[in-house]
């Protein structure tokens, strides 16, 4: 994961990300359900950041797989691979690796994988293309993107609260965040990658907190913002945090705060 293109410095916040994990866990439970892993496979998870999905799919599947996961900063890796070590698992490991510059052979994994990464990709072109190389002939690759700008209401919310107090450079990332989400898009890169039986689907999962309280002390705990909170005037901290209340309040119901996503599920075979 780099920290262009307004990103957050995901090196600098990685041992704070798990904080996000709960709220996405659905999508990465629907790519290891399309990915279909067998016994016996040499599996790749790329932009793992703290080690999601690669890890469930390791616990699940034991020593029947080997799976290996990379992401480009290094204290994401750190993260995920003091888990590893923790849990004592043997069919899995973490090293830092950009997606678009690969160390492996040619032909080495049987499936890839990939959650909220493609799109990240300082070249997802360059980046999918890899992937493609590293699979073996007739290997699976299933990966996640999150949809177009209004079907991501969190990041939206952000981007239209900032834009207009802080500079151009610390706008949140919703152009690129979404990029891949357009129609054609994601299918396009695959195919220019050399992919083939190219499907993809369009899922929604949702945020799930108590109250807008706890979502706001998620954000910022989490310093995903922190890029845009840094660029703030001191004195507007609490008009954006009013403000995106305010976007937030029609979602919340009865069981609290519950706000929908879109994300687009790919899959496709070498």
């Amino acid at each position: 994961m780099s920290n262009s293109n307004n990103q957050p410095d995901w090196h600098a916040i990685a041992e704070k990300f798990d904080l996000w994990l709960p709220q996405i866990k659905p999508v990465g439970d629907e790519l290891i359900k399309r990915l279909n892993a067998q016994q016996g496979d040499h599996i790749l998870d790329l932009a793992s950041g703290t080690g999601e999905p690669a890890l469930t799919l390791a616990r699940t599947m034991g020593d029947s797989v080997k799976i290996v996961g990379v992401d480009s900063a290094q204290g994401m890796i750190d993260v995920a691979q003091a888990k590893v070590e923790t849990e004592g698992l043997g069919n899995i490991k973490f090293q830092a690796m950009p997606a678009e510059k690969m160390s492996f052979d040619d032909n080495q994994f049987d499936k890839a994988l990939c959650r909220f990464g493609v799109m990240l990709f300082e070249n997802p072109q360059q980046g999918v293309n890899e992937i493609y190389r590293v699979l073996k002939p007739g290997g699976d690759f299933a990966l996640a993107v999150w949809g177009e700008a209004e079907t991501m209401p969190v990041m939206y919310w952000s981007y239209e609260v900032f834009k207009d107090k802080v500079p151009k450079e610390s706008h949140p990332p919703l152009e690129k965040i979404t990029s891949m989400g357009a129609p054609g898009a994601i299918d396009t890169i695959m195919a220019n990658a050399g992919f083939s039986e190219i499907k993809v689907e369009r899922h929604t999962f949702h945020y799930q907190f108590d109250t807008f309280d706890e979502y706001w002390d998620v954000v910022e705990a989490s310093d995903i913002m922190k890029l845009q909170f840094d660029a703030l005037k001191e004195s507007d901290r609490a008009v954006v945090r009013n403000e995106v209340a305010g976007f937030a309040k029609e979602y919340i119901g009865e069981s609290g705060l519950r706000v929908p996503h879109d994300f687009l599920l790919a899959y496709g075979k070498k």
